[in-house]
């Protein structure tokens, strides 16, 4: 294990709910933490940096009233399209944001400014030299969003992307892509990962901001309706089938090369993945939405028991 200090002796399982757009909110980051487990959220998920700073003070609160919570999460887009970004960022470095989440793009000035007050900084990679270039940029913790994760995963398998980042990184290492249940959070340690990262199964729950239909079309799905397609937003990403086709996106051109560069993404970036619903190829073994709460004690009993397998499968071994 490569956990720092800080997370060490505060997680009850190794996970962290992943931040998501438009779906992650006070609410489920307060339920995850207060189980034991990372809570995160995009601060754009706030309109402005007033709202964001808003939640921050919300979270803060809330995790006071809470009996050794475990920390929390905020995502950045480190980006030059994100306007907001030095904005945020110092909202980060004010209130001492735990863990912050950097997507499209390392840069060291961001990892100082977090390093500045002690916070940890993830950086989510789909590829070796994605990882090669956060490693460089000194991040704490490296993302393997390997193929079948919700959002903006990679295509490559999570075993081929955990051994090649295990060459040359030794920090913290989560792994995201159809983690469902305990045994697949110990699968991904097994594999050389640290930490589960899970996004899908966590809009499958009470405190989503998901809109009702999204979560039925998330229960209702299964993998081969997974769409993964730089068509939505410019960014390859994983898209329910169903929402594709509601928003008006040709199934046939979508899976045709030539025909796929001449789809116009959609120009707001809210707008996208509020029309559009990402999701990753697990959904076919979801078949509830619990609180979040309820989940996580299912997540830990089952990790307990696939620990017990292992014991198990290592005694008949020997």
């Amino acid at each position: 294990m490569s956990l720092p200090a800080s997370l060490e002796q505060r997680l009850r399982l190794p996970v962290v709910a992943a931040p998501m757009f438009l779906i992650s909110n006070p609410s489920l980051v307060l339920a995850c933490c207060a189980s034991g487990v990372v809570g995160s959220f995009p601060a754009l998920n706030q309109r402005d940096s007033a709202g964001f700073k808003a939640w921050l003070e919300e979270i803060e609160a809330g995790l006071a009233q809470l009996q050794a919570p475990a920390p929390y999460a905020v995502n950045l887009i480190v980006h030059p399209t994100n306007p907001r970004l030095q904005a945020d960022l110092a909202l980060c470095v004010a209130h001492k944001v735990p863990i912050v989440i950097t997507s499209l793009g390392a840069v060291k000035e961001v990892v100082d400014a977090v390093h500045s007050y002690g916070g940890l900084v993830f950086h989510d990679v789909t590829t070796r030299r994605h990882a090669e270039k956060a490693a460089e940029a000194g991040v704490d913790g490296l993302i393997a969003v390997a193929a079948g994760a919700g959002g903006h995963a990679g295509t490559w398998s999570p075993f081929a992307l955990v051994a090649e980042i295990r060459q040359f990184f030794d920090k913290t290492l989560l792994l995201a892509g159809c983690i469902n249940h305990g045994h697949e959070i110990l699968s991904a340690q097994l594999l050389g990962a640290d930490l589960a990262y899970m996004g899908t199964r966590f809009i499958a729950t009470a405190q989503s901001q998901a809109q009702d239909a999204y979560k039925q079309m998330l229960l209702d799905a299964h993998a081969v309706d997974i769409v993964h397609t730089p068509a939505v937003s410019g960014v390859p990403a994983s898209f329910l089938r169903p929402s594709l086709e509601q928003a008006g996106y040709d199934m046939n051109a979508l899976k045709s090369g030539p025909e796929l560069g001449k789809l116009k993404p959609i120009d707001d970036e809210a707008k996208a993945w509020k029309t559009v619903w990402s999701a990753g190829q697990g959904v076919g073994d979801i078949h509830d939405l619990p609180d979040a709460r309820v989940l996580i004690e299912r997540l830990q009993s089952e990790y307990r028991e696939a620990l017990d397998r292992c014991q198990g499968i290592r005694a008949q071994a020997l």
